[in-house]
């Protein structure tokens, strides 16, 4: 795997304040086997004449128009027009650091089939980064330091989605852009850990990732909460969860009646437990609510943790420590 061809793949509709920024980027890398499958998504403004300028004067561009609507259409466009033995995403608003694809090809190439290379994001803004988007960074940076990241794959996307880059024939085992399922860049990284790709830790921030009030991840509906419990929930029926297992969903606050309800759609029996005194005892959606020291009689439990508070999860580790169950095995925390 000498000199692999990257191919990065870049959907973009609507960002000619900053395709420039971000093309200009990839062509200052270090690393100069590469080639960029941009695909305009009906945009409106001028990227598309933007981008046009770069494929002029640089072959590795190619830019190619998307006839449907929409980025999982695109991305699978781009994708269909790659060359690369390596695949890797690019955001049209974000750019890379000099080294950035130099240093993930290094990794792919001494750990080779079977792994993922990612890398620390920074995130940045003309307003200032607001304090959600601060935690998130700092959360997903500390789990790439040490390619935790699939362990918390129920909390957040672990898998920051313009900065991965992995084999051709991995991202083809996990089904490409194959999926009409929201958010897309979440379910791919389910579909990686699905199909037991490790991650290869990363201790450089090689990715700045643009925050800005009308970027996608805000105004599209596929970026809303009920996007993300319903995936959450439907790898973890799919992954972790087996008919014999006793199923518990622990908190009664709007995520978890969220996915109590869903439960009782499907109808798949599971305890209810919480801690809070006003609800242990009342009957929501035909299930009664008990307190978690039921956990203690409960066999063979999973459990689905929708406390967000930090204090409140480090007590409920605690708690599943003296049972001697263990996180990502025995309970996984939804939020």
């Amino acid at each position: 795997m000498t000199n692999p061809l990257v191919s990065i793949l870049i959907p973009f509709k609507n960002v000619d304040q900053y395709l420039e920024e971000c093309l200009k980027s990839i062509q200052k890398q270090t690393y100069l086997n590469w080639e960029v499958i941009a695909v305009n998504d009906n945009s409106s403004d001028n990227s598309l004449q933007i981008a046009n300028k770069f494929a002029v004067s640089d072959s590795r561009f190619k830019i190619i128009s998307n006839k449907e609507s929409g980025i999982i259409t695109a991305l699978r466009k781009a994708y269909k027009n790659s060359n690369g033995r390596f695949i890797s995403r690019m955001d049209a608003d974000d750019y890379m650091s000099p080294k950035r694809i130099e240093t993930m090809v290094n990794s792919l190439i001494e750990h080779g089939k079977g792994y993922l290379a990612i890398g620390k994001v920074k995130y940045f803004s003309k307003t200032g980064v607001n304090d959600g988007y601060d935690r998130y960074e700092k959360w997903l940076n500390k789990l790439t330091a040490t390619g935790d990241n699939f362990k918390e794959i129920y909390k957040e996307c672990v898998i920051p989605s313009p900065c991965w880059m992995v084999l051709k024939e991995d991202f083809e085992a996990s089904n490409a852009f194959n999926p009409n399922r929201y958010p897309e860049d979440y379910d791919l990284a389910f579909r990686f850990y699905e199909k037991g790709l490790k991650c290869i830790p990363c201790t450089t921030t090689i990715h700045y990732w643009r925050d800005y009030y009308n970027r996608t991840s805000r105004t599209s509906e596929h970026y809303a909460q009920n996007y993300f419990l319903d995936i959450k929930l439907h790898y973890f029926l799919k992954l972790e969860y087996k008919p014999t297992d006793s199923l518990v969903v622990w908190g009664a606050g709007k995520k978890g009646k969220t996915i109590a309800s869903t439960l009782v759609k499907k109808n798949i029996p599971f305890y209810w437990v919480c801690d809070n005194e006003k609800k242990i005892g009342k009957d929501i959606y035909g299930v009664l609510l008990k307190h978690y020291s039921e956990l203690e009689n409960i066999k063979k439990s999973k459990t689905i943790i929708t406390v967000a508070n930090e204090d409140d999860q480090s007590v409920i580790e605690s708690f599943y420590h003296e049972l001697k169950l263990k996180p990502a095995i025995d309970y996984f925390f939804f939020c």
